[in-house]
């Protein structure tokens, strides 16, 4: 049985989660603020978290950022607030999806397993993966950048992990979404912008420098040291 833990201050909308998400099978930890959330987060350490933003206490910023400082927590933000400004907030801080209220049902059923699908075992290749800078050890995932240890939430591994495995090519954001995030629809491609320029940083390397490259109105690429090297020496050769 999983366990979502649901910070929501209105009643009525966390009693419809509470029996809709029961009812799915799974075990609904209710928090009516941000502040009593995070202490049950603590407690229970649920597999997904379901978050509003207009919380009392402590709002739902706050709580996101330090759940993002202490885990790796599948995050689903759920508000009111429809705004495009408010959904690229909420996935530059490490939300892993945005549903709108008022929502359906059965969207948010689909949402909550998406998320759960992803947070547990992937059947990802268990060779690991080594270019001399980079290394992802699927089996333990764990992945290192010039042999120190980096810390990626679970979204931010699969990325790179699909990034290396077809090293040399361009993905486009509705492939990325379909193989990392599961969503076929190929309907978020902000989600995936921003998952790039968050594991960009946790990798290291400036924009120039880095292994994941972005293609202009095609998608993204992972570049091993072989192909920087090559591609640097290309130039190198036109410019004389």
């Amino acid at each position: 049985m999983s366990k979502l833990l649901v910070i929501e201050d209105d009643a009525d909308t966390l009693a419809v989660i509470q029996v809709l998400l029961s009812h799915g099978g799974h075990e609904v930890v209710p928090a009516t603020d941000g502040r009593s959330g995070l202490r049950l987060l603590h407690e229970h350490k649920p597999d997904v978290l379901i978050l509003d933003i207009g919380l009392p206490v402590m709002d739902g910023w706050q709580v996101l950022e330090r759940v993002r400082d202490i885990s790796d927590l599948p995050i689903l933000i759920l508000t009111g607030r429809g705004q495009e400004r408010e959904k690229v907030r909420g996935l530059r801080a490490g939300a892993d999806d945005y549903l709108v209220k008022p929502f359906s049902r059965a969207e948010l059923t689909a949402r909550v397993e998406a998320l759960l699908r992803r947070a547990g075992a992937a059947s990802w290749a268990e060779d690991v993966y080594d270019d001399g800078v980079v290394r992802v050890e699927p089996a333990t995932r764990t992945v290192f950048v010039e042999d120190q240890d980096v810390h990626l939430t679970p979204t931010e591994f699969r990325l790179l992990n699909t990034l290396v495995r077809h090293a040399g090519n361009v993905l486009s954001s509705s492939q990325l979404l379909s193989l990392v995030w599961d969503d076929p629809t190929g309907l978020s491609p902000e989600r995936v912008k921003f998952a790039i320029l968050r594991l960009r940083r946790r990798i290291g390397g400036d924009l120039a420098n880095s292994p994941i490259e972005a293609v202009r109105g095609v998608g993204y690429r992972y570049r091993p040291p072989a192909q920087r090297q090559d591609g640097r020496e290309a130039v190198s050769s036109r410019r004389h």
